[in-house]
């Protein structure tokens, strides 16, 4: 993933270049996806047992920071292009997105926890078969058994 700079870079150089901000969506959503995954770095990093290292703390702390200063410059520049409701509209459709992505993860993490269960069910059922027919085979060798040297 590109860093929320480059990608700000990106997008800035696009409409220095005057292409329309509609025409970028593609740019600007690298650089949300980039600016989502510097914030989540960093939660990670923040939250994990193993971040004992200061440096990897300040460098993920850092990349945060210049996530959001990125956002902040992108903000100012949608705003002064496009006005302050274009800017809403891009947040309101960004959490859109962001809560039908969350959705659509929940939803697979549910079909494959779903889906080992299935497996572990027809697994237990194919077991207990075996073990039944080989309980009854078992039984009536036994009864032969006994009627040759009974």
């Amino acid at each position: 993933m590109i860093d929320p700079l480059t990608a700000l870079a990106a997008v800035k150089g696009g409409i220095a270049a005057g292409k329309q901000l509609h025409s970028m969506s593609k740019e600007i959503a690298g650089f949300f996806d980039s600016v989502d995954d510097a914030k989540k770095t960093h939660e990670k990093k923040k939250n994990s047992v193993f971040a004992s290292a200061n440096e990897e703390a300040m460098d993920t702390f850092m990349k945060k920071q210049a996530a959001i200063d990125a956002e902040a410059q992108l903000r100012e520049l949608i705003i002064a292009t496009r006005g302050y409701s274009a800017y809403q509209e891009l947040l309101k459709l960004r959490k859109e997105i962001r809560i039908e992505r969350k959705e659509r993860e929940r939803k697979e993490r549910k079909e494959k926890e779903e889906m080992q269960e299935t497996v572990a069910i027809v697994f237990v059922g194919l077991l207990l078969a075996i073990l039944l027919i080989t309980a009854i085979l078992v039984y009536f060798e036994l009864l032969d058994l006994r009627e040759l040297f009974g």
